[in-house]
């Protein structure tokens, strides 16, 4: 294809030759269909409309594509392809255009006049409903300018109510948190116990921290504390989470929290063990974005805890947001450095911005002391006021990890990732800790992975794990088909399965979920411990890909597939799940009724997330990928409960990701009040 030279200076002339470059930007893979398609569309609606208007369409369009809620016009020009996700150079056998040179002629002020100039935008303060609105800088799709304009707002107007404070609020702690913090016969400062007083100061409540930081036990003593505070009036209480799997392990994990809690059996009886998906506790609506909970028709409850704040979206937020009613508690715990939704926005990430340093006010600091008897001390922390900075005044960073103590190897090796230390993680991850492995494949050749995948390493399983239990612990053929060996049996294959897990960093390619999947069946179909590779077989994983709920079934939710018997000397086989209530119970569901699955021997990163597994397995793709960060390092990283192993194909590329992290452009902060 020839080299399309694009005059942006001449609208008639420029805009042909912009088209031109956009579809062989599309055919490189560098834009989707979907973004030139967008830019054509309002050059229907607009004949005249500039090249340079046409162009930051597209991008914008290409931005969400990219999880970013707006296209930042001075970051594009300052650096267009890092802050695009192009290729940083062009290919020789095509295409030598890029952003980097089509923009180098353009200024901010040029390309802000131009945008301007089009009856296809409106500025932000403007009252004109136009499909594109330029706020400052940022060029928004209407929908998401109004999506992000609504959360800013309703968070503002949360953290200025400020809710009476239960008079025996030191005594009330004390009663939650009995006993001092000590560690290595060090006293320590107690973030859960200071994150419990903080959130009662406000409707509206951040707690964030890494695996195994107590974010479930602090909420759940929060909760206890609300309702003793309420006294006779039993609070209405939700939890809820983004995903089926997070919702489910919320509520597994709930109910031994909930049982221990040092408070009457009247109080305990107010907390919910239950946690459902945020969709449902809105209510979808079939084939549409709406919900039956909104603005019009609030959410009869009076406190509200999300889970896993970090994979939730713009727009859910927003839908969220206008649903709850004014007096209620929003309490979002989650932790910030793990990857964000896919979809557009990095809510969590933006709203913890200053979690590390603290920020708080001295009059705020001094009243948590005294109130909770901690000393909220950390080298970390740095002065502020609440004027400057009212979000950091609702949020509280749980800094002990009792899943991963001084000595994991794991647990170092994810702060050294997350610190964006390369040298410092290669390091650990290389001096033989005992819950630490690296694999290096060299020379094409295969086997040592095979290895891995099959049989783990030391103590950590690898995949033949739960199919020799699924061979060996089979019960007998004349157990009856209600026999509760049963489901005996198939629990314990789905907890051997979790034992290990691949995690990729992307879908396609040799080193994606889609090539792996397949060569790991392939592989143990060969062992002999699969019936088959393709179709529907015995011990086959699947993975569900969308809410089904006339199943039961959430997005995320991992069954097996099992041959189970029918009638007398027939069997047949069904797909076992465990169920989502906590109950420990399984449901078998016909793999006939199974739209939305997907082979689950690879899964991405994204969608570990809200899983652990005690064996996780990271592979690395064999070059530098955009998706590629410290956030997805250290999303895969903690999914390890016990041991953790990275895959490299290419040195490097563990480094390289390590030095690169996830930048979403959004102006949510700039529309909260008082945040710079």
């Amino acid at each position: 294809m020839l080299e399309p030279e694009v005059v942006i200076a001449e609208p008639q002339h420029g805009t042909t030759q912009m088209f031109t470059l956009l579809d062989a930007w599309v055919e490189k893979g560098w834009l989707r269909a979907l973004d030139s398609a967008l830019a054509g569309f309002f050059a229907e609606l607009d004949p005249h409309a500039e090249p340079l208007l046409l162009l930051a369409t597209a991008l914008a369009s290409h931005q969400l594509g990219h999880g970013h809620v707006c296209l930042d016009l001075e970051a594009t020009l300052a650096s267009p392809d890092f802050a695009l996700s192009l290729p940083p150079e062009g290919d020789e056998a095509g295409i030598t255009v890029l952003p980097s040179q089509l923009l180098a002629q353009v200024t901010l002020a040029d390309w802000c006049q131009q945008l301007q100039a089009s009856p296809l935008v409106a500025t932000a303060q403007g009252d004109q409903t136009t499909p594109l609105v330029l706020d400052e800088q940022r060029l928004y799709l209407r929908r998401y300018w109004r999506y992000e304009q609504s959360v800013a707002q309703a968070l503002s107007s949360r953290m200025v109510l400020v809710p009476d404070l239960p008079a025996q609020l030191s005594e009330q702690l004390e009663q939650l948190f009995p006993e001092p913090l000590v560690v290595d016969g060090v006293r320590q400062t107690d973030w859960q116990k200071l994150a419990c007083a903080l959130a009662v100061r406000g409707n509206f409540s951040l707690i964030t921290g890494g695996p195994g930081t107590g974010k479930t036990t602090t909420v759940v003593r929060l909760l206890a504390l609300l309702q003793q505070s309420a006294g006779a009036q039993t609070l209405r209480i939700r939890l809820a989470a983004p995903t089926g799997k997070a919702a489910a392990r919320l509520t597994e994990s709930i109910g031994a929290q909930v049982a221990s809690l040092p408070v009457s059996d009247a109080v305990r009886a107010t907390i919910p063990s239950e946690v459902t998906t945020l969709h449902r506790l809105l209510g979808s609506l079939p084939n549409s974005r709406h919900f039956r909970h909104h603005a019009g028709n609030l959410l009869p409850l009076d406190v509200l805890v999300v889970d896993e704040a970090s994979m939730i979206d713009l727009e859910m937020m927003a839908s969220l947001l206008a649903a709850l009613p004014v007096h209620a508690r929003l309490i979002l715990l989650g932790d910030k450095d793990q990857l964000a939704s896919v979809e557009a926005g990095a809510l969590l990430g933006d709203l913890c911005r200053d979690a590390e340093i603290g920020r708080y006010d001295p009059a705020l600091r001094e009243w948590l002391e005294q109130v909770s008897g901690e000393a909220l001390a950390h080298p970390a922390l740095q002065p502020g006021t609440s004027a400057e900075h009212p979000l950091a005044q609702r949020t509280l960073m749980l800094r002990y990890s009792r899943r991963f103590g001084s000595h994991s190897g794991i647990g170092q090796l994810a702060l050294a990732v997350n610190d964006q230390d390369a040298a410092l993680a290669r390091r650990i991850l290389t001096e033989g800790r005992t819950d630490l492995h690296r694999l290096k494949l060299r020379n094409e050749q295969y086997k040592a992975l095979d290895k891995l995948l099959l049989k783990g390493w030391g103590e950590a399983q690898g995949y033949g794990h739960y199919l020799e239990l699924l061979q060996q612990a089979r019960p007998p053929v004349r157990c009856e088909a209600d026999d509760p060996a049963w489901s005996l049996w198939a629990g314990q294959v789905l907890a051997a399965f979790d034992e290990f897990r691949l995690l990729c960093a992307v879908r396609k390619g040799p080193w994606g979920v889609e090539g792996l999947n397949e060569r790991i069946a392939t592989l143990l179909h060969k062992r002999g411990l699969l019936p088959a590779d393709q179709g529907w077989y015995e011990g086959r994983p699947v993975l569900v890909t969308r809410n089904d709920y006339s199943l039961g079934l959430m997005n995320g939710d991992i069954g097996i597939a099992l041959r189970l018997p029918d009638e007398p000397g027939r069997s047949v086989l069904r797909v076992a799940f465990a169920r989502n209530d906590g109950s420990g119970e399984l449901k078998f569901v016909l793999p006939s009724r199974l739209s939305a699955i997907e082979t689950v021997f690879a899964m991405t990163v994204h969608k570990s997330q809200g899983s652990e597994f005690a064996h996780t397995a990271l592979i690395l793709p064999d070059s530098l990928n955009p998706v590629l960060t410290k956030e997805l390092l250290y999303t895969g990283i903690t999914r390890a409960r016990h041991y953790f192993s990275v895959i490299e194909s290419r040195d490097q590329v563990f480094e390289q990701a390590i030095q690169k992290r996830v930048e979403r452009r959004s102006g949510l902060l700039a529309g909260l009040q008082g945040e710079p």
